[in-house]
């Protein structure tokens, strides 16, 4: 063998390695929450020790702000609206911001304030350029609770979510309790069975891992902070496109305590984005938030060299997908067509393999997701998984490379997601009352 076959395959092994390890790492943090049954049962009250089954009867101490920053959300906003006046706790407000510039979102919100004065402000946002997180900071300066949570404008919330929060916040030491969303839209497009799984696996399992670690990538809803804290670190980042992530990782690193706590009973719903575009821009923000995130460099301050690697890694994901894009057709084709040895070429397919394995569990966990959700899912659900394995993988790909791009060419425009509220037929168990029945 010639010094430049070798040097070859030496890389070939190293792309092989590389990807192996990121499979690996990533199917360890999805797996996580099922490890044991001790660490299943502590995902419910974020390893606390107080069953949130015990905040149905515990007395609620503190007012809670409730922020719903809605933008052109005229289909979807009323049904959350009505849902958030009906929340089981005896102080809170609900502060709905809106753009200045949109009157027919504005509407239904003064329309809502109209018929629940008692519970539900409006708050106009007139910061330029627009965005979530430039909305939640205005928010946040007119909110009076001790407590301030973040619902999004199409979300089916469940009554007793308030009172978790308030029980787990009761204990001094926690700063942040991040509970479980919840996509629910299984068959609405032929991404969509996947997308359900990746909040499954995110809010079920992930997050509990990142937070055992000491840093949690905050997600867009269903949070809740001290008012005092958010306040102290000025709120969210207005420049960032994953403002939930970015507000997560500053708090980890100075030291803030995170408390995961996932029940399916009070998890929010969502529903998946109604078109393929509709999923690429949104995948396209998250992914290009998290290279913000990853260049601002809060995540070096995290105390341990462990914690910094594993943000990295996290934030950093990106560009090992935009990598697998580009690098994994020529792991295949060298592994194929280049007289490389026989344990390359089988190590060259390794990252394949653990790809299909986990394209199997994936498949298994369907049956879980509709037990926990109530939802209609059969074997025909649990092929679709399978079969939309590497078109969807495709798909995340294409979302890296455009974040990459629009990165490095400045654009940090604002790629809002539309709703239309598919998800509000199903009903879970948590389903809040009739919303007239709230005193106005």
């Amino acid at each position: 063998m010639s010094w430049a076959e070798a040097v070859a395959d030496g890389a070939l092994g190293l792309v092989a390695l590389g990807f192996v390890v990121v499979v690996v790492v990533t199917l360890t943090w999805t797996l996580t929450a099922w490890a044991d049954p001790d660490r299943v049962r502590s995902t419910g009250d974020g390893g606390t020790g107080k069953p949130l089954i015990d905040a149905v009867g515990h007395l609620a101490r503190q007012r809670c702000s409730v922020l719903v920053p809605a933008r052109h959300e005229e289909p979807v906003l009323m049904a959350t609206l009505e849902r958030l006046v009906a929340l089981d706790h005896p102080d809170f407000e609900v502060i709905v911001v809106v753009g200045d510039d949109d009157p027919g979102t504005t509407g239904v919100a003064r329309e809502a304030a109209a018929r629940w004065p008692a519970r539900v402000r409006v708050v106009v946002d007139d910061t330029v350029p627009k965005s979530k997180p430039a909305a939640l900071n205005r928010g946040l300066r007119a909110a009076s609770g001790e407590i301030v949570g973040v619902f999004d404008a199409e979300d089916d919330v469940q009554a007793d979510v308030l009172r978790h929060a308030d029980l787990l916040l009761q204990d001094p030491s926690i700063d942040v309790v991040q509970a479980g969303t919840q996509l629910v839209t299984l068959r609405d497009r032929w991404f969509s069975t996947r997308n359900c799984l990746e909040y499954l696996f995110w809010f079920r399992s992930r997050l509990h891992a990142h937070a055992r670690r000491g840093f949690v990538p905050l997600g867009g809803n269903t949070v809740f902070v001290r008012r005092r804290l958010l306040l102290d670190v000025g709120g969210w980042d207005v420049d960032c496109l994953a403002e939930d992530c970015e507000l997560g990782i500053r708090l980890s690193a100075l030291g803030a305590r995170i408390v995961v706590a996932y029940d399916p009973a009070s998890a929010t719903r969502e529903e998946t984005p109604p078109t393929l575009r509709a999923f690429l821009r949104q995948r396209t923000r998250w992914n290009q938030g998290y290279l913000q995130v990853l260049r601002r460099g809060h995540w070096r301050r995290l105390p341990t060299r462990r914690q910094r690697a594993l943000a990295a890694l996290l934030l950093g994901f990106p560009l090992l997908q935009a990598a697998s894009a580009l690098l994994t057709p020529v792991l295949v084709v060298a592994a194929v067509l280049l007289p490389v040895p026989l344990p390359l070429t089988l190590w060259c397919f390794a990252p394949l393999l653990l790809l299909v394995l986990q394209a199997v569990v994936e498949a298994v966990a369907v049956g879980e997701l509709a037990r926990a959700y109530h939802l209609p899912a059969g074997w025909r659900d649990s092929w679709r998984v399978l079969w939309t394995t590497f078109p969807y993988l495709l798909l995340l790909d294409v979302a890296a490379l455009r974040a990459i791009w629009r990165e490095l060419r400045g654009k940090r425009g604002w790629e809002k997601t539309s709703h239309v509220g598919t998800h509000l037929r199903f009903a879970g168990p948590g389903r809040l009352g009739h919303p007239e029945e709230v005193p106005a």
